[in-house]
Formats: structure tokens, sequence, C-alpha cells
């Protein structure tokens, strides 16, 4: 890569999806930012580049962009791709036609798969490549996933990721890769690895360019699919139509007498352990991590009120940025701790949590305890306990599985206790006592189990 030129990647770990903010000879582009743009703003600053042009690769399924309101206060250039035609101002990338960003060339590349107008973005410095975004096309190790838009479209979506995959890796070796979607995202068919790569990289290892045909690059991508957030239907318009401002970062305080009258849905930030010690009934224990935003957006309504529980000392400024970064903007303020609740007289729930060694011995004197395991079915399937119940957290919250009785604790696990917490929600409300393993998962409980009959 030329020596005048920096790339820094900004990654949003709970999203699992890369930003990248490009600097060359004082001239900054930033390609697919989320909404949270100080952070890109300060990295441009740092450069102290000017910003010339905002990227979007396509219309994004798993965030609200921030590319308007980041153009926006830097005059510079919002593109989109020519086929998202939004419902406001954009400079529209048309294929191989390339854009003047003054000391550098930014030629988009047409990349259909992931969504139907979804483009690549390769920089040229006089007549050399030297990197290629590619936004939900060709990933580390991957491929962006083509049934987003719904499983009436995914063949032929996949059927154009081929094209488009083989598109970029044909450009030169020593172009480097840098795809927003990594590893962690929903976004991606299969398991990406590392972040970022080279296209002779991919060319020698990537899996979905091994593939002989498209008949079997398409078998190859709709093969184990994993279920996708809930929220991400309303992304896709939210991108297309534009949002409203951001919510103020720091939400207000609440009284009891607010949070009860509120009618809101209710997070609790807190950990694990106390969340189980004590918690509002019907509140959703999502301790504070990177992860709050994906699984509110998939559990609750995207319409929801939101008001948090929080210890003193906890960043409820980040948990409202995360809710924000997928278009959850109604939070309506925090509450700190459940001293004053307890003090008013309110009710709280409570739980009993185990460890790994303390449930394998339980199972070991009862065989026939209940066992509730709420992981992905990729993780089900990849380690499983005999006869325990699975059921995807998602799918829990819908509905309950039939086989599980009131008459006893249920004890419910994931891999570090995080989904099992969530998952409590739901079971107390349908009359059962959960009891929430943590410090450990369904892999460790297999470790130290024989085989259950």
């Amino acid at each position: 890569m030329n020596i005048r030129t920096d790339i820094k990647a900004i990654r949003t770990p709970g999203l699992g999806d890369a930003t990248y903010v490009l600097t060359h000879e004082g001239i900054s582009v930033v390609v697919d930012p989320q909404r949270d743009i100080e952070r890109f703003e300060q990295t441009i600053a740092e450069s102290g580049g000017s910003l010339r042009m905002v990227l979007e690769t396509h219309l994004h399924n798993d965030y609200v962009s921030g590319g308007r309101e980041l153009a926006a206060n830097a005059a510079a250039e919002l593109v989109v791709p020519a086929g998202a035609a939004p419902a406001y101002p954009s400079t529209p990338a048309f294929h191989l036609e390339d854009l003047d960003a003054g000391p550098f060339a930014v030629r988009p590349i047409h990349t259909p798969g992931h969504t139907p107008e979804h483009t690549s973005y390769l920089i040229l410095v006089g007549d050399t490549p030297i990197v290629v975004f590619s936004g939900g096309s060709l990933l580390v190790g991957a491929a962006g996933r083509p049934d987003l838009l719904g499983s009436e479209r995914a063949d032929t979506l996949a059927r154009l990721q081929y094209q488009s995959v083989t598109r970029l890796s044909e450009l030169p070796d020593e172009v480097e890769l840098m795809p927003t979607h990594g590893e962690g995202s929903f976004c991606s068919a299969s398991g990406a690895g590392r972040s970022t790569s080279t296209i002779g990289d991919e060319r020698r290892s990537n899996p979905v360019l091994l593939y002989p045909d498209v008949d079997s690059f398409v078998k190859g991508q709709m093969a184990g699919l994993q279920p996708f957030p809930a929220y991400y239907r309303f992304m896709g318009p939210a991108n297309t139509f534009g949002y409203p401002d951001r919510p103020e970062k720091q939400p207000p305080t609440l009284s009891v007498d607010e949070v009860v009258d509120s009618d809101a849905n209710v997070i609790d930030i807190r950990p694990k352990q106390d969340y189980a010690n004590a918690h509002i009934p019907g509140s959703l224990g999502l301790g504070m991590g990177d992860q709050v935003g994906v699984w509110a957006g998939w559990l609750l309504p995207h319409d929801s009120n939101i008001v948090f529980i929080a210890n003193p000392d906890q960043d409820v400024a980040e948990a409202v940025n995360q809710l924000a970064q997928i278009g959850m903007d109604r939070v309506l303020g925090v509450h700190y701790g459940l001293d004053d609740w307890t003090r008013a007289g309110q009710p709280t729930d409570s739980h009993r949590t185990t460890d790994v060694q303390g449930l394998a011995s339980l199972i070991a004197d009862d065989p026939t305890t209940q066992i509730l395991d709420v992981r992905a079915p990729n993780e089900h399937e990849a380690a499983s306990l005999d006869g325990s119940s699975w059921s995807y957290l998602p799918d829990l919250a819908k509905e309950l599985p039939i086989e599980l009785t009131t008459d006893r604790p249920v004890f419910v696990a994931c891999g570090s206790g995080y989904r099992a917490t969530a998952a409590v929600k739901w079971l107390e409300a349908g009359g059962f006592e959960p009891v929430v393993l943590i410090g450990g998962g369904i892999p460790d409980l297999v470790r130290t189990q024989p085989a259950r009959v």
C-alpha cells in the first residue's frame, strides 16, 4: 500500500461490522458508517484529513446508517449505489464510473448478491488499485448471505453473489480486501474469519471462491444459514427513507413512580448475579456488553418504549447508543439500582444460579433434571447434552417448550449465561422456576458428562 495512504478500521463488535476511514494526502473517505458518527469524525480529525466522501456499499440490513449526518456535517458527498434510489439526495455510484476524490479515485464495482444494489469500492492511486471495500460481498473466508431480503429471493441473489465474488477475485493479488461484515455478523453466510485480507489470499483459501460452478456455490451458501435478528426487517426501509435525529445518549433518571407509570419494556443491564438476586418482574436481563442492542432488537418490539435498570457506575449512554444504532430510539430513561424500588414496596423476582460443577453433580444424582439449552442452532448441532430440551432464545420468547413442567426447576444454559439470563423473563412469565448456569455453558457441561439416556 502507498506509504501516504492510511486506513483505519473502526469496529462495532456487537454488530460484527467495521467502518473504514481512508486518508490519502489529506483527503478522507468513510465507508459504511454507523449512526454514532462522532468516532469517525474524531478519527478523521486525528489523521489531519478533510472528509470528501461517505461511501455506502448497500442499504444495510443490520444497522441504521450514519452516512447522511456524517456527510452533511462535513459538506461531503454521500455516495450510494445507483440501484438503491434512496429517498434523499446522494451521489449515485454507477458500475465502473470513477468518482474523483482528488489525490485518488473511487471506482464503484456493482457486486449484487447480499442485496440487489450492492456496490464495492476500489480505491486507485494513479493507476494502481490498492484496496477494495467489499461491504457484504466478498468477506474474509466467506461471503455475505443472500437471504436477508426473504427466502423467495435468496436463490436469485445467491447466483448474483457468485458472479460478484468471482468478479472481485479477479482483482490483482496485492489489493487489500476490507469488508464491512466480519466475525460476529449475522450478515455472513458462514463464519467469517479475521477482519481483513488480500485478494490473493482469498483466491487461494476462501471456500466461496473454490466452488467449481454456480450451482454448487448456491448450495453451499444456502446450507446451514443461521437465524438473523428480527429487527433486520426495519433497517432496509430506514436506510432507504431516512431516520430522524438521534436521541440524547444520556437518558433522564426516572423515579420509581415514573418507571411504574411508563408502561415500558424494562431492560436490566446490571451484571447477571445482580439480576439473579433481585429484578423487576417481567424485565429483560441483558448485562451490559457489546450485544445489548442486538438482543434487545431481536427480543423486544422494535417500537418499544424502553426503561433501563442499571448500577450507578454503569455506562448507560453506551446502552442507549447500541439501541440507537438499530433505530430503537424510544428510551424513556434509567432507574439506578433497586433500593428505592423495594423501599417503595414494589415487587421483585429472583432466581437461583449454579456453576458447571454444581449442575454436573446434580445431573449425576438425578438424570431426569430439566435442562433447557437456549443456544443457536449451529451451537446446538456442534455440542448438545443428551436429554436436554432445546429452544433458541428468540424462539423461546415466542413459545415455551411443551415438554418442560412447572413442578420442578428448569436449569437454563447457553455458552456463558448471558442468553440464559435473558431467557428468565419468559420462563418466569410461564410459571417456571429458572436456575441459570453462569460462568460456563453447555459445551463445558458436555465435557463433564457421560451420555444421558
